[in-house]
């Protein structure tokens, strides 16, 4: 489904160019849930947003393919991908707040893909926002679409930002350090809610994190990546019991103790 081969992101400076990425390769299956952890400027995130269309491509070179469904997504122009943001490609951020619009009741920011992508009628809109917060673990959701966002805690906000990904059904859901702000309890309620998506919707995730014990919990497969490059990848418990490179072993070594959160298991 997703292709990703010898993907390279630099930013110009005065001594030439800065490397963010480099030679960067992945390929997601339909289905898959899939890792990238890395330390804070390990280039995960500068990943997540090439494959979004995110980037300004006049002040970074972006190099190498992205192919999604045989399309090569680096070669479309700004109005031709967002054709496929929000629809078959959809991503969460860490911080809901900077995502929602503090002025804008949740329903409409819930509906919002739908009226990009779509000609639907504002009812029709409604249920199918409805239905996406029930799918993103939301109680009381014709109460909720009425509300704003500051009158939800932040694991509620980030669950509306869940749904506005989920609204149009995408089949790849990007998300980028989505549980990074939250305590330890509703981080695990977030993460059982995506697990939940992938086995009912078959939405394949590529989740994104600092904390490979977070990964552990989600996902099938890691890809570890370190100053740009990917310095260890395969089956998460394997990486997580055998690590092969220093790199990996301090992540491990370093992460918080998470109880709370175990692999495969039920988190409550």
């Amino acid at each position: 489904m997703l292709q990703i081969e010898h993907l390279k992101i630099a930013f110009p400076n005065p001594k030439g160019h800065f490397e963010a990425v480099k030679d960067f390769s992945l390929h997601v299956e339909e289905g898959q849930v899939i890792g990238i952890v890395g330390e804070s400027g390990s280039g995960k995130s500068m990943t997540a947003h090439a494959i979004m269309g995110l980037l300004d491509r006049k002040s970074v070179q972006v190099s190498g393919s992205i192919r999604f469904e045989g399309v090569e997504l680096l070669d479309l122009t700004r109005s031709q991908m967002r054709s496929y943001q929000g629809k078959d490609l959809s991503i969460i951020f860490q911080e809901p707040m900077t995502s929602l619009n503090p002025t804008m009741k949740i329903g409409p920011q819930v509906e919002e893909a739908l009226r990009i992508h779509t000609k639907m009628p504002p009812k029709e809109r409604k249920q199918r926002a409805l239905k996406a917060m029930a799918l993103a673990g939301l109680p009381n959701g014709e109460q909720l679409y009425h509300q704003y966002p500051h009158q939800l805690s932040g694991g509620m906000r980030q669950r509306v930002m869940i749904a506005a990904a989920l609204v149009l059904r995408p089949k790849l859901l990007i998300a980028d350090e989505p549980t990074t702000a939250l305590d330890v309890t509703i981080q695990a309620q977030i993460l059982d809610t995506l697990k939940e998506i992938n086995r009912k919707e078959g939405i394949a995730i590529l989740f994104i994190s600092h904390d490979l014990g977070v990964i552990r919990a989600l996902c099938h497969h890691v890809v570890v990546m370190q100053q740009g490059e990917i310095v260890e990848a395969g089956d998460v418990e394997q990486v997580f019991h055998h690590p092969q490179q220093a790199y990996t072993q301090r992540l491990i070594a370093s992460r918080p103790t998470r109880t709370k959160l175990k692999a495969g298991g039920s988190h409550g």
